[in-house]
């Protein structure tokens, strides 16, 4: 499926810093509830089934990409507002998106 520019312009990526980290035990699979600062846009909250390849040690202070606008969704009672972007490795677990350098938190992903 081909989707026009203007489609791709309307989802918006931005540039995070994961500032605090916490298990999701009402997760049915593992999952870990993240809140994640994106500078002048606010801190908003994320579920992310990243446990496997993620300690909450290496996460914290890690920055991310993260679609920002989308709808908030319920997940396990937990409200996600930004999703957190990764690829599937070899054993279908999520490797997230991080940039190369050191970003301001905020900064739009085109």
């Amino acid at each position: 499926m081909t989707i026009a520019f203007d489609d791709f312009e309307k989802v918006e990526m931005r540039i995070g810093r994961i500032v605090e980290i916490d298990d999701l035990a009402e997760a049915r699979k593992p999952a870990y509830r993240l809140l994640i600062d994106f500078g002048e846009y606010g801190r908003k909250n994320s579920s992310a089934q990243i446990t496997k390849n993620y300690t909450k040690a290496e996460l914290l202070n890690r920055q991310i990409v993260a679609v920002t606008n989308f709808a908030p969704k319920r997940i396990a009672g937990f409200k996600s507002e930004v999703l957190v972007l990764g690829a599937l490795d070899e054993n279908n677990e999520v490797i997230i998106l991080t940039p190369d350098s050191d970003l301001p938190s905020g900064n739009r992903v085109f």
